[in-house]
């Protein structure tokens, strides 16, 4: 039974692609079908929350919107070695709500989310994630791609299996 559900953002609820005006914004494009999923999560019960190796006022903002219990920016970077992995943040995350990582949906698409997405019971990832994620045993492939309704996919499949 999933307790706690957990996301990347590009890739995953983005389609990955970054967008630059000719002042150098930096814009991304969220799918509101994925912001209702874990709206309708949170209904359910289930804690949502981003971990991200971004540090994207962007994104602040769309875990404001949504009122995510959790956010981590800049976590699971390999730019910055000071920072916490994904599955350290995601412990941490899991220590608070007394919930183990076996009980965690993470929804991930490249290499920096492999430990967390190895580490945890509900393993999933967006068609169009990176071949070392795809291969990962026990990796639950969604049919949608990421930007477009693929945190929703799953978010309604666990809201089934409630």
């Amino acid at each position: 039974m999933v307790k706690l559900f957990l996301t990347d953002v590009d890739g995953c609820l983005t389609d990955g692609g970054m967008y630059y005006t000719a002042d150098g914004e930096v814009m991304k494009r969220f799918c509101v079908y994925d912001g209702m999923g874990m709206v309708l999560l949170q209904k359910a019960g289930i804690k949502c929350g981003i971990l991200t190796s971004e540090n994207s006022p962007i994104v602040k903002a769309r875990a404001e919107k949504l009122k995510l219990d959790f956010l981590y920016l800049g976590v699971g970077s390999k730019v910055n070695a000071n920072c916490l992995t994904k599955k350290q943040a995601a412990q941490e995350i899991c220590d608070q709500l007394g919930v183990t990582l076996a009980e965690v949906c993470y929804v991930g698409d490249d290499v920096n989310d492999l430990d967390l997405l190895s580490a945890v019971g509900y393993p999933c990832c967006p068609p169009n994630a990176r071949p070392e994620v795809l291969s990962l045993p026990d990796i639950r492939i969604l049919h949608t791609p990421g930007g477009q309704g693929a945190i929703r996919e799953i978010c309604d499949e666990i809201l089934k299996s409630e």
